[in-house]
């Protein structure tokens, strides 16, 4: 039976266009045989504009018995704008929820996963965290209603600490002035990924899955270690 690997949020998970890369975009290179990855994240969306946008509306109809829903929001969610924006202990978890019981009520498995770290690295090469009480709010929910949760903000910390600030710069868009049409004057993203961080990522997220009973199943055993 085919299985479907659903993702929904934003633009560090999308299949967004080159050079940017979001690690969804990568994780069917982890899916076990009869899984497949169906990538609903998009640009700039909060829990709250990804369904009040209707951009829910095609997961809701192809879910089904025995697929899985990973769900990562947090980076828009932070922002100010009205239609962005979500308390982490309240309207945020009020969307979290809705996700999930929509997951539930079709026979799949929800999975929280908690925001990517950004690269912000300060004096002494301390790693900022910028995403606030979201992850710790994601984390209360899976432990409350027994979800599988992967931390991927931790593991992406864990990731640029252990590479140092040099080498994590290498997973990100950095462009030289002149390099790309749409940066004429250059770029250095400290958020999202080109291919190679996006691939590490969905290292990441395939471990923890491999990790977990209810998850292993859909990912491949056989993958060589990431580095």
């Amino acid at each position: 039976m085919q299985r479907t690997i659903f993702l929904i949020g934003d633009s560090t998970v999308e299949n967004n266009k080159a050079p940017f890369r979001g690690w969804g975009y990568c994780l069917n290179r982890y899916t076990a045989e009869g899984a497949k990855v169906d990538n609903q994240a998009l640009s700039g969306r909060s829990t709250r504009s990804f369904l009040n946008e209707g951009l829910f509306e095609p997961v809701k109809e192809r879910i089904g018995e025995g697929d899985l829903l990973l769900i990562q929001f947090g980076h828009n969610d932070e922002k100010d704008a009205e239609d962005l924006h979500t308390d982490p202990n309240g309207s945020f978890l009020d969307f979290l929820n809705l996700y999930c019981d929509t997951a539930l009520e079709h026979g799949a498995l929800p999975v929280l996963v908690t925001p990517v770290s950004r690269r912000f690295f300060v004096g002494g090469g301390f790693l900022l965290y910028t995403h606030g009480e979201y992850p710790a709010a994601m984390k209360r929910l899976a432990e409350k209603r027994q979800l599988p949760l992967i931390d991927l903000e931790a593991k992406t910390r864990e990731l640029y600490l252990q590479l140092g600030e040099e080498k994590t710069a290498e997973l990100f868009v950095r462009l030289r002035p002149g390099e790309h049409p749409d940066f004429s004057d250059g770029h250095d993203d400290k958020t999202h990924y080109n291919e190679y961080g996006a691939n590490l990522v969905a290292g990441l997220v395939w471990k923890e899955m491999l990790k977990d009973s209810r998850l292993k199943g859909y990912v491949r055993e056989d993958v060589p270690e990431v580095s």
